[in-house]
């Protein structure tokens, strides 16, 4: 049992059985899950989107306060660098959006109020 020799045609050959096997049950998983799919799937529902607009005097309170917030982020800038305000041009300012998770949003603000 433990003497015989196993050739290399016959180690081939249990090779391509096992990975035959192998494919075709991730073939058969594969399937299954694409019938899961379409049987339990729902596509979510899209909000209508509704433009707003705004009113003139609105529209210019912002202008007025995104030259406040242009200041300010230079003054920032050039405190964090020290330096002068002159010496810093600011092109362009982007609002990133907060992809904090939600846990990570209420844990500051449970450090926040543990602190007062």
């Amino acid at each position: 049992m433990f003497g015989e020799t196993i050739s290399l045609g016959e180690g081939l050959i249990v090779t391509a059985l096992g990975m035959s096997v192998t494919f075709v049950a991730l073939i058969v998983l594969s399937l299954m899950l694409d019938l899961l799919r379409i049987l339990f799937y729902k596509e979510p529902q899209k909000a209508p989107v509704q433009i707003v607009q705004q009113p003139v005097a609105e529209a210019e309170a912002e202008e007025d306060n995104m030259e406040e917030l242009v200041a300010v982020i230079t003054a920032a800038v050039a405190a964090s660098l020290q330096t002068s305000t002159h010496n810093i041009i600011v092109q362009n300012i982007l609002r990133v959006g907060d992809t904090t998770p939600t846990w990570g949003r209420a844990g500051r603000v449970e450090q926040m109020n543990s602190r007062f």
